[in-house]
C-alpha cells in the first residue's frame, strides 16, 4: 500500500544530508508514490548523492532535477509542477522523518475536511534535541486557529502534508520573499473562512539547524516576517478577534524573536537595534492597515 502523495525536497549544498533525508522516506511504514528532489544549483555532489539513492527507493518513483540557483521556494515550486498526486508533503534536504510520519499524517487527513495537517518535531541544534510543541500552540486558539497561526507561526515545513490543489490554488511559494515563504503559503491557504487545518500532538520529524541555514539570517528574516504580517493582516477581518490586536502581537513577536536570536549569538548591539525598531514597525504596520496600504 502506498499513499497518493509526492514528497517535495528542495536541496542546496546538501551533499552531506540528502541521503539521510531520502533514507527517512524509504523507511516510511506508508511509502509515498513519488519523491521529487530539485537541486537548486548546488556546487557540490547533491544531485549525484540523490541519484545514488535510486537503487534504495523500492516502489517509490524518484525524480532528481537540477536547476540554476533560484532559492528554496523556486525549487519547491519546480517540484510541485512535477507532482500529479492528490497530496504533497514537504521535506527539507537537511531534515528527516520518523518512520510513521506519513502513516500518521494520512490517517489524520482521512478524518476529512483538512487543507493541511502538521505535527510536532524535534529541533536538533549543536548536538542537542529540543521538542517543538507546535500542537500546544495550535490548541491555544481553538476558536480561531488561523489567528493563532498568524500570531505565532507554529508550522514547521517538514511536518506538512497538504492537498496539492490547495497549494496550487494559493499560488505556491512566493519567490519574492527571501525568508518565510512557507509561512506565507500556509497563511494564503488557510485565510479563507472554513479552511480547516490540524497540528497534532506527535513527534514525527527531526529539524536540523546548521550555521548556514536560512534561519540564521536574522535581519533578513525580520524584514520578511514583517512583510508577511502586513500582507495578511486584512485576512484577519474574516476571523474572530481584533485584526489590529493580532497585527500588534505579531509585530512584537517578530522583533522579540529577532532580539532573542541576536542574544543567542551574543550580539548585544544588534539585539538592542531589534528592540529599537519595534515601535516604528508597529506604527508603520498600523498605518498601513488603517489606510488599506498593507
Amino acid at each position: 500500500m502506498t499513499a497518493d502523495l509526492t514528497v517535495i525536497v528542495p536541496a542546496y549544498r546538501a551533499a552531506a544530508t540528502i541521503g539521510r533525508a531520502l533514507r527517512s522516506v524509504t523507511a516510511q511504514t506508508l511509502p509515498p508514490r513519488a519523491v521529487v528532489v530539485v537541486d537548486d544549483g548546488s556546487p557540490d555532489e547533491t544531485s549525484a548523492n540523490a541519484e545514488a539513492m535510486r537503487a534504495h527507493m523500492g516502489t517509490i518513483d524518484l525524480k532528481v532535477i537540477r536547476q540554476a540557483n533560484a532559492g528554496a521556494g523556486a525549487a519547491r515550486n519546480r517540484a510541485l509542477a512535477e507532482a500529479t498526486t492528490e497530496y504533497v508533503a514537504f521535506l527539507d534536504a537537511d531534515d528527516e522523518w520518523l518512520p510513521d510520519k506519513l502513516a500518521r499524517s494520512m490517517a489524520r487527513m482521512a478524518e476529512g475536511g483538512y487543507v493541511l495537517v502538521a505535527h510536532d518535531s524535534i529541533e536538533v541544534r549543536d548536538g542537542r534535541e529540543i521538542r517543538l510543541d507546535c500542537a500546544a500552540r495550535f490548541r491555544a486558539h481553538p476558536e480561531a486557529p488561523f489567528v493563532g497561526l498568524y500570531r505565532r507561526g507554529f508550522i514547521d515545513t517538514s511536518t506538512v502534508v497538504a492537498r496539492r490543489d490547495a497549494v496550487m490554488a494559493a499560488g505556491g511559494f512566493d519567490t519574492t520573499l527571501a525568508n518565510g515563504q512557507d509561512f506565507a503559503l500556509w497563511l494564503a491557504m488557510l485565510a479563507p473562512p472554513g479552511a480547516r487545518f490540524l497540528v497534532f500532538d506527535e513527534v514525527l520529524s527531526r529539524y536540523h539547524i546548521t550555521a548556514g541555514s536560512i534561519m540564521s539570517h536574522i535581519e533578513r528574516r525580520r524584514r520578511c516576517c514583517m512583510e508577511i504580517a502586513r500582507r495578511y493582516a486584512p485576512a484577519l477581518r474574516a476571523h474572530p478577534g481584533s485584526p489590529l490586536a493580532s497585527l500588534w502581537f505579531r509585530t512584537l513577536a517578530v522583533h522579540r524573536e529577532a532580539m532573542a536570536a541576536h542574544l543567542a549569538r551574543h550580539e548585544i548591539g544588534a539585539a538592542l537595534r531589534a528592540v529599537a525598531l519595534a515601535p516604528g514597525a508597529l506604527a508603520s504596520a498600523t498605518l498601513g492597515y488603517l489606510t488599506g496600504r498593507t
